[in-house]
């Protein structure tokens, strides 16, 4: 993936610079991480790479179409790799774990939101709250999910709502 960084880097008239190849390693290895996340791994490295020099180095990333952000619930944006954009987040409320599941886990919602309301979902931005397997069952009416943990399961298609009759239309 480095090589593909380097490449796509010069062929845009950028540098490979040690604080871009480091930034890139990072968003790489945390997967959904804030800025202060990646500025603590790079630190590990570089100890005198500013804060600024992170996000600095993230919105040119972003600009090149290398890394892309998303905001799960309050706070800072989490980035990972353009490439691997094309996600859905399942973020546990209660321990914040963060599960992506490819898209068509929610073909049904976004077919149902698109005939029912004219509506065209950004999928690349969905993010679904709920409880994760792993915590304690408690408030939760369904089985436990058939995740494996490691932040790539992919879950049973979701089921959209069979559409009513008093549904308004897309609007005008």
């Amino acid at each position: 993936m480095a090589q593909a960084w380097d490449k796509e880097l010069r062929s845009r008239g950028y540098r490979v610079t040690p604080q871009r190849q480091l930034v890139l390693e990072a968003v790489t290895k945390l997967e959904h991480a804030t800025p202060e996340d990646i500025w603590a791994e790079v630190q590990q490295t570089a100890s005198g790479v500013n804060i600024s020099t992170i996000y600095r180095t993230l919105e040119l990333l972003e600009q090149l179409g290398l890394v892309t952000h998303t905001h799960l619930g309050h706070g800072a944006p989490r980035y990972h790799l353009a490439a691997e954009a094309e996600h859905v987040h399942l973020v546990c409320s209660r321990c914040g774990r963060i599960t992506q599941v490819s898209p068509d886990a929610v073909a049904g919602l976004v077919s149902f939101l698109e005939e029912t309301y004219g509506f065209q979902t950004d999928v690349g931005h969905l993010t679904v709250f709920g409880k994760c397997a792993t915590c304690p069952a408690a408030g939760r009416g369904s089985p436990a999910g058939t995740g494996s943990g490691d932040g790539t399961s992919a879950s049973a298609p979701a089921r959209a709502p069979a559409a009513r009759p008093d549904a308004p239309g897309p609007a005008g």
